[in-house]
């Protein structure tokens, strides 16, 4: 048998024709409307007598198939379901060939099944998923009497050729790293699927009972339409068919299950059908997505298969990245109602009233600090560090089952067991009555309505036991595991991914009355914590996402939520040292045990930290302000000025944010953070054109001559009398809202030069950008060759310490003394001070700035590189670890905002955190911490284009 892969391109029919042919063969007349198909060509005609579908085949079908259609129609009538009937021509006949301008094709016509198609509902939910799988049930159950040979050419559609035809077909796939997933997920699926293929049992189906064939009128019924697949292969093909399309959908697992069990209803499936529905599931994802691409470049009129393309390929990813091993063990669950063990225990595993203690494992226990939850061995050290009885806790998602660099919800972190371990002599006896075996690792009891799994184990006694029968002895040394699970002869993982955590609790269910110790953990629901947020604090202090991760953790550059999920952390150039950095945290640990006050009093740390601060400033800006955020320090700045000149103007660019004190936010302009910022400036601030060399008035590095010469013009503008009240300028040396644009080269130092000119004062604003992130320099500034009178810097001084600093010349500050003395409660603390001492050790001691220019790089070329593939990169900004990625629509930089949103919603699947940055927030910011390494790099990388490809 061949695979008929490439049939070739739709019938070249038009509106016009199959109305023709309506009208002259059946005698039906009226408006007539296109319908979607992969392969044929549907047209609705609404005729007077009747709505009907005119199908037009394509040219490689046998009339045989089209008659064994027919034939299934009748016999699915007879059965109770919903089905169109077939209307016979004016000559009597059901197929008619029709020769048409494009070439001769069979042609039919169908009663239209009124309906709303299942596809299109907006509230699809379990209800729905459960409907599908319950007529695809209803329908492999009644096509099981129908007598039809088997098709002489296989259809790409038969699943058991999935394999072959995408080895005929991905080459259709252009991306090279879309094709390689294909390739991989591929052949994992036919490997497991051959070991298989031997066992199951083959019927006709229909092959695509799916949301997309399915309506429901308003009473509620369902039809069934579009038999153009049916075929003689698998019978859990059918349920292949109907349940994968849930991954086209939120919530797929769910929707997938609940497809599963309604089919399970009315089709008894073999072990081996349940063993192998989930790798015909991928193998079926494999083959729409491979389908679909070649078909649009084949057929590029195609809108139907052009459109479910973006669905295909997530259907296809989310599926791909499911765990096998998980997903067949809850088919088999669900199909064979195994989701709701009981165990009935009379008795108890553990010695009654034994103390034990319970080990935290969670994401933010106690014992798993500096990451040593990345060392191997450390659950069981843990427990044993405990001493005497000491058991781990089930429902508990461990952090020590993590996984870095892996995509959301990839990581099999929550425990479905207990491990324990326990003293001499510390004998266990079996909770319920049922039969005892050896397994490899140890022993199981069988009760009646569940199994309890206990490894590391050897068991006293085999076969039948009463309750408190003696089972084992637990002090043998090993850890022991104990497990319930539902009774049956396979045991659920011990852990598991968390997308499914309430349905893997009832299979594999608290085993504390069973133990006689309380064993749970406790319950942590990142929903109602969001909820509780969003009730107390103001709107305006947004988060992140409108479904976050609750996130508990951080260790260098990467995040954990609550589930033990990591992310790479893109966006926090205020960790700049990396979470959770020993040296920072142990420096803030003893100075609190020592002192915290204000800086007022006399300690060493502010003199210590002031003098490193000073030491990395340009000669003569020796004096330093210690303050507690970027706010703070811009606005001090602002008023250094002031009093440095006795004048009251400032100049400002457009496109910048500094702050949301009265005074920074008095020079921010960015309406990407404040929509109405442009009209509510007050008067005291003028206002510059951004000088923006992607997207600005002048383009280019060079523009720089331009954008000063609007300088010129502006100072001209404000007169004699406005230029003599110009205190001077605050300008990022880098556009760092802008997502890390680069000024034109020489524009700082010209800026500088005009308002020194005038008797201003030089203010950098470097909260964002400085501090060594540039790689190369550790000012911003010095990228522009260029000198401030005035640096603001914060953010990255504390690593998340409320800290931040001003750093000017003696005359600028002993100026501001004139208006009395200033302290920061927070800013110069004995805490603050000590951190931002640590900071520092740490960019000498982990050679960070050095990291970021090298790691900077490849990150920076590795996204220009992905601007070759992408068209919806319109530029990368930046330099180091200060990076911005540029979504557009078009080579006319229209900005791409929804696309930035949807891009960060997908990364943010893929296990890493991005937001959107700019005026128009389609601008990905890149601020990673300075610890990142080049695998992390290399991950988010690829996540990008898997994004940017499927967005």
């Amino acid at each position: 048998m061949t695979v008929d892969a490439t049939a070739g391109a739709r019938p070249e029919v038009s509106a016009a024709e199959a109305a023709a042919v309506a009208r002259e063969l059946w005698g039906l007349d009226g408006e007539v409307r296109e319908l979607g198909s992969q392969q044929d060509r549907n047209y609705r005609v609404d005729a007077a007598s009747a709505r009907v579908v005119v199908k037009i085949a394509h040219a490689a079908t046998d009339r045989r198939d089209l008659e064994a259609q027919h034939e299934a129609l009748r016999l699915l009538r007879r059965a109770g379901l919903r089905v169109p009937s077939a209307v016979a021509a004016r000559d009597g006949e059901h197929i008619v060939p029709v020769g048409f301008a494009g070439g001769p094709h069979l042609v039919r016509v169908l009663e239209y099944v009124d309906g709303e198609p299942l596809i299109e509902v907006a509230a699809y939910a379990e209800a729905e998923a459960a409907l599908v799988g319950d007529t695809a049930g209803r329908v492999a159950a009644a096509l099981a009497a129908l007598d039809v040979e088997p098709a002489a050419h296989a259809s790409q559609w038969d699943i058991r050729e999935g394999a072959r035809v995408v080895d005929d077909l991905i080459d259709a796939v252009t991306d090279p790293g879309r094709r390689a997933l294909v390739r991989a997920a591929t052949d994992s699926a036919a490997a497991r699927v051959a070991a298989l293929a031997d066992l199951l049992p083959a019927q006709p189906i229909h092959a695509d009972v799916t949301d997309d064939n399915l309506v429901r009128d308003s009473d509620g019924r369902v039809g069934v339409i579009d038999f153009g697949d049916l075929m003689v292969t698998w019978r859990v093909a059918e349920l292949v068919a109907a349940s994968a399309c849930a991954y086209m959908r939120d919530e797929p697992d769910a929707l997938f299950l609940a497809t599963v069990r309604g089919f399970a209803a009315h089709v008894a499936l073999t072990d081996a059908e349940l063993d192998a529905l989930w790798p015909l599931v991928v193998l079926r994802c494999a083959v729409l997505v491979v389908s679909g691409e070649h078909q649009v470049a084949l057929d590029g009129d195609n809108d139907y298969a052009d459109e479910r393309r973006g669905a295909e390929w997530r259907a296809f990813a989310a599926a791909a990245a499911r765990d096998a091993g998980e997903m067949a063990y809850l088919v088999r669950a669900v199909a064979r109602g195994l989701d709701d063990p009981r165990a009935d225990a009379t008795a108890t595993l553990l010695p009654a009233g034994i103390a034990a203690a319970s080990v935290d494992l969670s994401v933010t226990s106690d014992a798993l600090a500096a990451g040593d939850w990345l060392v191997p061995g450390i659950e069981e050290r843990v427990l044993r560090a405990a001493g005497g009885l000491a058991h781990t806790r089930w429902g508990e998602f461990r952090l020590t089952r993590t996984r870095l660099l892996t995509p959301r919800g990839g990581a099999a972190t929550l425990a479905l067991g207990v491990d324990l371990v326990a003293p001499e002599g510390c004998t266990l006896a079996a909770p319920f009555a049922g039969r005892v075996v050896a397994t490899r690792t140890g022993l199981a009891l069988h009760g009646d309505d569940a199994t309890l799994w206990v490894d590391g184990v050897a068991p006293f006694v085999l076969g039948e036991v009463a309750p408190g029968a003696r089972l084992g002895d637990a002090s043998r040394g090993d850890v022991v595991h104990v497990q319930l699970g539902p009774a049956d002869d396979r045991r659920p993982p011990a852990c598991v991914t968390p997308r499914l955590a309430d349905l893997w609790r009832r299979i594999s269910p608290d085993p504390s009355r069973v133990l006689g110790v309380a064993a749970s953990a406790p319950v942590i629901a990142p929903a109602d914590t969001l909820a509780r947020r969003d009730a107390h604090v103001a709107a305006a202090q947004e988060h992140y996402y409108s479904r976050p991760p609750q996130i508990e953790r951080g260790w260098r550059e990467h995040l954990i939520d609550t589930e033990a999920q990591t992310y790479v952390d893109v966006v926090n150039n205020v960790t700049i040292a990396g979470h959770a950095h020993p040296g920072v945290v142990d420096a803030a640990a003893r100075q609190w045990t020592l002192l915290n006050t204000n800086s007022r009093f006399h300690y060493a740390a502010i003199a210590e930290l002031s003098e490193r601060l000073a030491a990395l400033a340009p000669a003569g800006l020796d004096r330093v302000f210690l303050v507690n955020s970027g706010s703070e320090a811009v606005d001090l700045a602002l008023r250094l000025a002031f009093t440095a000149t006795g004048r009251g103007r400032i100049l400002a660019a457009r496109e910048a944010y500094h702050g949301w004190t009265i005074g920074s936010d008095a020079v921010s302009t960015s309406i990407g953070d404040n929509p109405r910022a442009l009209e509510t400036r007050p008067d005291w601030v003028e206002l510059l054109d951004a000088p923006n060399p992607v997207r600005g008035t002048y383009r280019g590095r060079g523009s720089a001559a331009a954008y000063l010469a609007d300088v010129d013009a502006r100072l001209d503008a404000l007169g004699a009398d406005g230029r003599a009240q110009l205190a001077g300028v605050v300008i990022e040396p880098i556009f760092g809202n802008g997502g890390g644009v680069l000024l034109p080269d020489g524009y700082l130092a010209g800026l500088y030069e005009r308002v020194r000119a005038l008797g201003g004062v030089c203010i950098s604003d470097e909260v964002q950008v400085g501090y060594g992130r540039l790689g190369a320099h550790f000012w911003g500034f010095e990228q522009q060759g260029a000198v401030p009178d005035v640096i603001a810097v914060a953010k990255a001084m504390g690593n998340g310490q409320p800290l931040g600093a001003v750093i000017t010349t003696a005359a600028i500050a002993e100026a501001f003394e004139q208006e009395g003395s200033f302290f920061s409660s927070a800013g110069g603390s004995p805490v603050s001070a000590r951190v931002g001492v640590a900071v520092l050790d740490a960019l000498r001691d982990d050679d960070l700035q050095g990291n970021a220019q090298r790691v900077g790089a490849l990150f920076g070329d590795a996204l220009r590189a992905l601007g070759t593939r992408h068209p919806s990169i319109g530029a990368v900004h930046g330099m180091g670890l200060y990076l911005g990625v540029e979504l557009v629509v078009d080579a006319d930089l229209t900005p791409a905002p929804e696309l930035a949103r949807r891009v960060c919603d997908l990364l943010l699947d893929d296990g890493c955190i991005v937001q959107p940055t700019g005026d128009h927030k389609n601008v990905l910011k890149i601020k990673p911490p300075l610890c990142i390494t080049a695998e992390s790099v290399a991950w988010v990388v690829a996540a990008l284009d898997r994004a940017l490809a499927a967005a």
